[in-house]
């Protein structure tokens, strides 16, 4: 088996990998050494042995004995009795199995990390690096913090997890509430990710379906709560429209030049039908304007029918009352300049103040276009490759390569 192969083998499953280790042993420091371990005993064997029948389940069992070993040393170490060797065949190695509990075992294991005991800032953050495989920098990115701080929350995170001896289990339903907000918000950015990547070819590209499962859960779970139906609802928008999202060149074509007659019509009507769920509930909620922007987009029929920029700008509007970052301001001006001008969106792209936007990739694209329309060409062209220099996806790549060429043509 090849590092390539190896590297697939242990992106797909490393979250549940880990989430069924940390199940075990309650720590998560344990189950992401021992992960850490087998991938590297794999390294060392797979290329002379060949690869196993499966992968995720020879990974689950190199870890978990490298996880017992750990501990036994522990209890040398402490001159504590070793515990009994635990029965065979263990109810986590099941877990490796693609067709149980997988997407379950997640949830638990986020349910675990968003516990109220830890700190806001670092929920997100510590389930997205332990279940979803997203590395230090990925995450850094996505919340527009340096790489140190970022770092220094984890380290916090799952430090305060082991000292207030928080139970890995998914918590009752009196518990839910206080934890749902960090919960979603943790997929958020983690679907973030898998959609970013229009080919869907990426490292996180898989999480994008097995979200439709996690979302599907939650909904059960909590079917009276607006916000997750509507960002259950928001999944289902997005990945409909995934048939439309390369040209035939393997490039990224915007939304706006995206043709519905490719989008999943079944699964537009499965977010309608949960939005819809939502709006009864009469709770508003920034997943609830955000699905809506992607109800706006989705409720277009051809390419000849105008663009909803109108809608989509006063659905923004309405967010930001909810959710004034610099990613919901820079997705704003996209809509502003096709409302206003990109003079007027130029000035509020130019006015966010985010100490991680240099290291996001949309910020500098957005800036580009914005830059071309109004004639200032050599800064367009330098903001292209700055987003250019941030390695984005192939087919993302390819959408600004073309953009940026085409400064020079015209």
């Amino acid at each position: 088996m090849t590092g390539a192969s190896l590297d697939r083998a242990a992106r797909e499953a490393g979250g549940r990998v880990i989430a069924a280790l940390a199940a075990q042993f309650r720590d998560l420091d344990l189950a992401e050494d021992a992960f850490a371990e087998a991938c590297a005993r794999a390294a060392a064997v797979w290329p002379r042995d060949g690869a196993p029948r499966d992968p995720a389940a020879w990974l689950y069992a190199v870890a978990r004995r490298s996880a017992l070993d750990a501990i036994r040393r522990r209890r040398t170490r402490q001159r504590l009795p070793p515990d009994p060797p635990a029965p065979e065949p263990s109810a986590e190695e099941l877990l490796t199995r693609d067709d149980r509990l997988i997407p379950d075992e997640r949830l638990r294991l986020i349910f675990v990390c968003c516990h109220p005991a830890v700190a806001p800032d670092a929920r997100a953050a510590l389930t997205l690096r332990l279940v979803c495989g997203l590395t230090t920098p990925e995450i850094a990115r996505a919340f527009l913090v340096s790489e140190g701080a970022l770092a220094q929350r984890l380290v916090r995170a799952k430090r305060k997890i082991a000292e207030a001896g928080i139970a890995f289990e998914v918590p009752g339903p009196e518990a839910w509430p206080e934890r749902l907000g960090a919960v979603l918000s943790t997929l958020e950015v983690a679907y973030a990710k898998a959609h970013e990547d229009a080919a869907g070819a990426g490292a996180h590209a898989g999480y994008a379906t097995e979200m439709l499962a996690l979302t599907a859960v939650l909904a059960e779970l909590l079917p009276d709560e607006p916000e997750c139906l509507a960002f259950a609802a928001l999944v289902r928008y997005a990945e409909a429209r995934r048939p439309a999202r390369l040209d035939e060149d393997g490039a990224m074509t915007p939304l706006s030049e995206q043709d519905p007659a490719l989008w999943r019509t079944a699964q537009i009507a499965e977010a309608e039908a949960l939005l819809r769920r939502a709006a009864l509930c009469r709770r508003p909620g920034p997943r609830q304007l955000q699905a809506a922007i992607h109800a706006a987009w989705c409720a277009r029929r051809d390419l000849a029918e105008p663009a909803p920029w109108p809608a989509v700008l006063a659905l923004y509007d309405a967010l930001l009352t909810w959710r004034d970052d610099a990613v919901v301001r820079l997705n704003r001006s996209v809509a502003l300049a096709e409302v206003a001008g990109p003079a007027a969106a130029l000035r509020e792209v130019e006015a966010l103040n985010a100490d991680g936007l240099a290291a996001f990739g949309p910020y500098h694209a957005v800036r580009a276009d914005l830059l071309a329309r109004l004639g200032r060409t050599a800064e367009s062209h330098a903001a292209y490759d700055r987003a250019l220099a941030l390695d984005p996806a192939p087919a993302e790549r390819l959408w600004l390569v073309r953009r940026r060429d085409r400064l020079v043509a015209d």
